[in-house]
């Protein structure tokens, strides 16, 4: 079973890896956590922030749900996990940037073209998925139906131009970033290659990161 192999990789931590962040958590308790930066990703088991940034503990304030989706700021008093993250993240760490990391072969971009079942098994995904739609309407518009690949791939990175935009909806994002204190990343991860690729607003397009 999975849970018996990580009970045997968290004892392989306290005794090794533990002790190599001891002092570090030892001053994160007593200071409190104070990340510069928020992720917004995807909850892909294939798609891991700290591995692929390289992190250490206190570095990212992260935040993963399906499709790294942001739902448009709405103030009601109804349960927002997405938007509490947002909120908490800004308004009370102060973070100065916010990634939103999409990736390849996302099963949520690939829902966007299928049917879910009416029922209330599925009745979170399908309002969920919802989200997504604008992305859905972009990437058909540009490359069509004809290659699935790249409708696919091209929805990907549809979708997280969307989510940049639906994050400037929040109050406390759209002020920060107007006065300069915040700034926000869209993150493309090619799970094939290890690779990522920025949205550059200038090229209205995504880029290769430097390396």
């Amino acid at each position: 079973m999975d849970v018996q192999k990580f009970v045997r990789n968290y004892q392989e931590f306290r005794q090794i890896h533990f002790k190599q962040y001891e002092k570090l958590f030892e001053e994160l308790v007593r200071k409190g956590q104070r990340p510069k930066t928020f992720f917004i990703g995807c909850s892909d088991s294939r798609v891991v922030p700290d591995l692929i940034t390289g992190a250490k503990p206190g570095e990212l304030f992260v935040f993963r749900n399906v499709g790294n989706f942001v739902p448009p700021f709405k103030p009601d008093s109804d349960f927002h996990g997405t938007a509490a993250a947002i909120e908490y993240a800004v308004s009370v760490l102060e973070v100065s940037d916010i990634i939103i990391c999409g990736h390849s072969h996302c099963g949520a971009c690939a829902s966007l073209y299928k049917s879910v079942p009416d029922s209330l098994e599925f009745i979170h995904i399908a309002k969920w998925l919802e989200i997504g739609k604008p992305a859905k309407d972009a990437a058909l518009e540009e490359v069509g139906e004809e290659d699935r690949e790249l409708l696919l791939r091209t929805t990907e990175k549809a979708s997280v131009v969307v989510q940049l935009q639906n994050l400037l909806t929040y109050p406390g994002v759209k002020k920060r970033v107007e006065e300069g204190k915040l700034f926000l990343h869209g993150w493309y991860y090619k799970i094939e290659s290890g690779e990522i690729e920025y949205f550059d607003e200038e090229v209205g397009d995504f880029v290769p990161i430097a390396s």
